[in-house]
């Protein structure tokens, strides 16, 4: 059975000295992998892990961030399961957000050594995870929510305070450039499976967000039985924290420091 560990620390060094604590078991139960597999989510695209993906390959990982439609669930499968089938061995999926519906659909890939949620949906199979998130308190990010021929789009205002929070205002103002409009039937989109499941599950709480609510992020966590850290971060921890979010990736990989 996967061990479970919450993590507080929040400075880069007492988060990998924590990570360096994780029980052996849990290392054990965890192939060395020599890839991984990145899935944004809504509103993004593959440009939000720049800032973790310069750590992944210096630790010699090889990283593929996929392009996410976002035009549909089945869309953004295939499009992670084409990324999957070009890995040559062992592969760490990670998912940022509403990438985590794709991962816990495409996750069962018998290449996929671990799962990592950053801040991301976990929904069971079949699950409506619109209700599910409604017994949370929403965040204000849905007030700026701008629908136009059957996409959505976040307003600058919205992004930039709720969604983007805690980071950087110039590099929020990029992200909000390059935001990818994402189908209004996207959210309500049901997986077939959970790998979570089957496959060692690891998950990054931010403790400041404003798109999903934290207790929420804790609640799937603590479902999947996830190695969990939590950050003093906003939803964009990726992009805040790297370091950190880089960090659980290799403990994943099972890299160690």
């Amino acid at each position: 059975m996967k061990m479970v560990q919450l993590v507080t620390a929040l400075a880069v060094t007492a988060f990998a000295g924590s990570l360096g604590a994780l029980p052996a078991q849990a290392e054990a139960a965890t192939p060395v992998a020599r890839n991984v597999v990145l899935v944004h989510g809504a509103w993004a695209d593959g440009s939000s892990w720049s800032e973790v993906i310069p750590y992944l390959q210096a630790a010699g990982l090889k990283v593929t961030a996929v392009q996410n439609p976002l035009t549909s669930l089945a869309d953004s499968v295939a499009a992670t399961r084409r990324a999957l089938a070009m890995q040559d061995g062992p592969t760490v999926l990670v998912a940022h957000s509403w990438g985590g519906t794709v991962i816990s659909e495409t996750g069962t890939d018998p290449k996929v050594s671990a799962l990592v949620y950053v801040a991301a949906r976990g929904p069971d199979a079949g699950e409506d995870f619109v209700a599910l998130s409604g017994k949370f308190p929403a965040g204000p990010v849905r007030a700026g929510i701008r629908e136009h021929d059957g996409f959505t789009r976040l307003s600058e205002d919205s992004f930039l305070k709720y969604f983007a929070n805690g980071v950087e205002p110039k590099k929020a103002e990029v992200l909000y450039a390059v935001q990818e409009p994402t189908a209004v039937s996207l959210f309500a989109g049901r997986t077939t499976v959970a790998a979570w499941h089957s496959k060692p599950s690891w998950y990054a709480v931010s403790r400041q967000d404003q798109t999903i609510n934290p207790d929420l992020e804790r609640f799937l966590a603590k479902r999947m039985n996830a190695t969990t850290v939590e950050l003093d971060a906003g939803h964009l921890s990726l992009v805040s924290h790297p370091k950190e979010i880089a960090d659980l990736i290799l403990a994943a990989a099972g890299h160690k420091e």
